[in-house]
């Protein structure tokens, strides 16, 4: 295929997705360049030095108030109300919201703002993009966090906790007042995009016995996203990204390694555990402040499904949705992964569940026959082959229904430093050593698959990039979205790396 037809859109989506496209092209040159590693001692300490705190009587904070309830402890205070409360719903606090809100804003021209119906995402697709590794964090979106001695084995959340003990809450607290700030969701709006998916992980509401996490902090900082994406007219995707014993023992979900979640000595309790966590938060955002901007409930992010018993997955996600519901969270659409299970197999599934969509993500350097493909046949795959899968997945008669792909990218390679994991080499030069042969690749996988593949370019400044390969990317993301936008829209993974 060549050039996306930008006339199979509407005039509203041509204006909306040129300013997509642009900016999604400087988005992945970030994303694959090498980060400048920085020190994780270069955190300051943990008061704040906010001037709002001015007005606020430090006498008005109870000497035994735990640092959540306590703003004279946040590395952050800006956006957030700072009176007292230990005022619960679901058990969660309050702490840190304004009484009032103001639902009038709009992303754009050409949605609708925030108090007026979306529609049906058939007819107008969504189009967004993750704030990932910020609330939930992954070593290659944030590498400096992880630059340690490889034999510390320092590779995941838990381990990173585990080995900064008492520091932790400086060291993530840091990076959550800085990685993510107003002006990302300011960013976001001017690019034309209308929804923000936000991951964030079990710890921002409990943490059990021999957790190192850092317990609730990210709480405070998920729901003043929320209030930012408010302001600029974003509807927002909660997405659950880590939940009890891990659901896929990716780092993402918190640690890497074994899968406990439905599995192992402790899987039914994680699996019940996980659903309290919903219990918890589908009561906080079933208040109506929550009703307009959350659009998008998720229950668990990427189930390894080619792992666990399928039957026990489904049979946790009916009761997810169904507590979801029951506690009030009557409008959002409901999300829950395809588990990489193949979409034909989702044909007849959960079909009892409505306004529930399948959640879909597709990325080619992540599959060893498909990395290897080159440019023109990278782009045909994304303009054919997803087009076919969506169209496939939205049909009942031949998959689940109502499908959303919420997270994708343009990434040509899987080069970038600790993408694959800390220390285990890519794909693309066959340096991926997982300590499992059947999924190692020892030999290259780039499209010559010889000696000369190299991660030099994907690696290089983003100023040495030729023209060609520029234009690769802006195709490649056209034909991405072309047949993401035949299902109920698209989520970019990612919208920042540390150095973008």
């Amino acid at each position: 295929m060549g050039r996306w037809e930008w006339s199979q859109l509407t005039a509203a989506g041509i204006l909306i997705g040129v300013c997509t496209v642009l900016l999604i092209i400087i988005i992945i040159v970030a994303a694959v360049v090498v980060p400048k590693l920085g020190s994780d001692e270069d955190n300051g300490d943990n008061s704040s030095g906010n001037s709002n705190l001015s007005g606020i009587p430090a006498g008005s904070i109870p000497p035994d108030a735990p640092s959540w309830l306590n703003p004279f402890l946040w590395k952050d205070t800006t956006d957030f109300n700072l009176t007292y409360t230990t005022a619960t719903v679901g058990d969660l606090p309050i702490m840190g919201l304004n009484s009032t809100w103001d639902d009038s804003a709009k992303a754009n021209d050409h949605v609708p703002a925030l108090n007026e119906a979306w529609g049906d995402y058939a007819k107008r697709p969504a189009r967004g993009v993750n704030v990932g590794g910020w609330l939930s964090i992954e070593p290659f979106i944030t590498p400096s966090l992880f630059n340690y001695d490889s034999r510390l084995g320092i590779v995941d959340e838990y381990t990173l906790c585990k080995y900064l003990g008492s520091r932790c809450e400086s060291v993530l607290e840091q990076h959550y007042a800085t990685f993510v700030t107003e002006d990302t969701f300011r960013q976001i709006r001017d690019a034309g995009l209308d929804h923000v998916r936000i991951p964030f992980s079990y710890w921002a509401v409990q943490t059990y016995d021999g957790d190192p996490y850092l317990f609730r902090t990210s709480w405070r900082y998920l729901l003043r996203g929320i209030e930012w994406c408010r302001r600029y007219g974003l509807r927002v995707n909660l997405d659950l990204h880590g939940l009890p014993g891990s659901q896929n023992g990716w780092n993402h979900s918190g640690r890497l390694g074994p899968i406990g979640w439905l599995n192992g000595t402790d899987g039914a309790l994680n699996a019940n555990r996980s659903l309290e966590i919903h219990d918890r938060l589908s009561q906080f955002f079933a208040q109506p402040r929550y009703k307009n901007i959350i659009s998008h409930y998720g229950l668990a992010n990427e189930p390894k499904m080619t792992f666990l018993p399928v039957d026990d997955v489904l049979a946790w996600t009916e009761s997810a949705y169904r507590l979801v519901r029951k506690n009030g969270v009557a409008d959002a659409v409901v999300v829950f992964g395809d588990g990489f299970r193949g979409l034909a197999n989702w044909q007849g599934e959960l079909q009892d569940l409505s306004n529930a969509a399948l959640d879909v993500h597709q990325y080619l350097i992540f599959n060893v026959n498909q990395i290897v493909f080159n440019h023109s046949a990278k782009v045909r795959y994304a303009c054919e082959g997803w087009t076919q899968q969506t169209l496939q997945s939205m049909d009942r008669a031949t998959g689940f229904g109502p499908t959303l792909m919420a997270e994708w990218s343009q990434a040509d390679t899987d080069c970038a430093q600790y993408l694959t994991n800390v220390g285990w080499g890519n794909r693309w030069t066959g340096t991926l050593v997982q300590g499992d042969a059947s999924v190692d690749a020892t030999t290259p996988r780039c499209p010559t698959m010889n000696s000369s593949c190299s991660c030099a370019l994907a690696n290089a400044p983003a100023s040495s990039w030729s023209a060609p390969y520029k234009q690769f990317l802006k195709m490649f993301a056209e034909a991405q979205m072309s047949s993401f936008e035949k299902g109920w829209g698209w989520f970019y993974w990612v919208w920042d790396t540390e150095d973008a």
